[in-house]
């Protein structure tokens, strides 16, 4: 990928008699004081690995070398206390920047900042990719960067910026969203998993794989996964007959789990029980039965080398051709599809093994 190379330090290839240098990707995180302090190592770490990979394995790629940039230069503590020695100003950053990544943290302060704001404005037309990490978004888009595209940060945050930035499109599900060469995750750890789908890009799965093996990660959270599992992002019932038929439907998805036989369970009468699912729980019985089924279904996709039909009738959806509808009207992509996009490989290529981990 030559138009994804950096020019910030030194590596040399030899062509003929002319000595070529190329440089590693240069990757520039925005650090301020307050920042996330996940947000910000979680992605240094994980280019940091991905450089090392390269270079244990003699790989004919330039790399990466990871900057922290803090507005004046000084040094700046993260939310929990932790002290930051920043490389430089961001009015030093290097000219040739191939990443920029500003995470989350207390960006209410920095947003005010027209030299941070401003500077992200300057920079971002002439960076390959730019990139947030939970709050980090509202940065971006104070500068304008997100305007008339989809964006995302953390759940919490969601509707504040929809609120705040109606120019942008902001998709709450997912953990993290490319649009074109803009990139905005959920927050703290999906900046790992952002991290990793840029360094699959760069350098393909298996040394994406690898590095996230390094970091004991499960490769890799697809950017369309929600940020939260079916039972985390649904209310949990606060009465006890509702709440057992939740925990009934995750451990019986082949069971008839239709209005009137969850009504039985709950010892209720069909219309009385969807109306008191539907207000303790958020949503609908058969919606929520669904999204369990699809979640359950994706994670045997990605975990297990069950065949599509068999996967099918353990998770209730009676025919492949059901759940197929299932998954395209979720997730945009058929089952198999998603299989093949999503579950990681069997194992990295030789050239890469885990024996070379650190």
């Amino acid at each position: 990928m030559a138009d994804s190379v950096g020019y910030s330090s030194l590596r040399s290839r030899r062509s003929g008699s002319i000595v070529v240098v190329v440089a590693p990707r240069l990757i520039v995180l925005a650090g301020f004081p307050g920042v996330q302090g996940l947000d910000l190592t979680g992605p240094m770490d994980t280019f940091a690995g991905a450089h090392e990979l390269v270079e244990r394995t003699g790989r004919d790629d330039p790399g990466y070398q990871v900057m922290v940039a803090s507005p004046d230069g000084r040094p700046f503590r993260t939310r929990a206390g932790l002290s930051v020695l920043p490389d430089c100003s961001l009015a030093t950053v290097p000219v040739h920047v191939d990443t920029l990544i500003v995470p989350g943290g207390d960006t209410d302060e920095v947003m005010l900042r027209s030299d941070v704001t401003g500077w992200l404005r300057e920079r971002a037309p002439g960076v390959r990719r730019v990139a947030s990490v939970c709050t980090g978004a509202f940065l971006l888009a104070e500068a304008g960067l997100l305007n008339g595209r989809r964006a995302t940060t953390h759940w919490s945050q969601c509707e504040r910026l929809s609120r705040r930035y109606p120019q942008i499109d902001v998709d709450a599900a997912p953990i993290y969203v490319r649009d074109g060469n803009r990139y905005t995750s959920a927050g703290v750890c999906s900046g790992i998993d952002l991290a990793l789908a840029l360094v699959e890009e760069d350098l393909g799965r298996a040394a994406a794989l690898t590095v996230a093996r390094w970091l004991v990660m499960f490769l890799r959270r697809p950017g369309n996964q929600a940020q939260f599992s079916v039972q985390m992002s649904a209310q949990l019932a606060d009465r006890e007959p509702i709440r057992e038929v939740q925990h009934w439907i995750s451990d019986n998805l082949g069971a008839d789990l239709s209005v009137p036989a969850l009504a039985a369970r709950a010892h209720s009468s069909p219309r009385h029980f969807a109306r008191s699912f539907q207000q303790q729980v958020g949503v609908p019985p058969g919606q929520y039965v669904q999204q369990v089924r699809l979640e359950a279904a994706r994670r045997h996709l990605e975990e297990s080398d069950s065949s599509v039909e068999h996967i099918a009738a353990a998770c209730g959806f009676g025919s492949t051709e059901t759940m197929r509808r299932a998954f395209v009207d979720a997730l945009g992509a058929a089952p198999a599809e998603y299989r093949r996009r999503f579950r990681p490989a069997a194992s990295p290529t030789p050239a890469i093994s885990d024996d070379a981990a650190p």
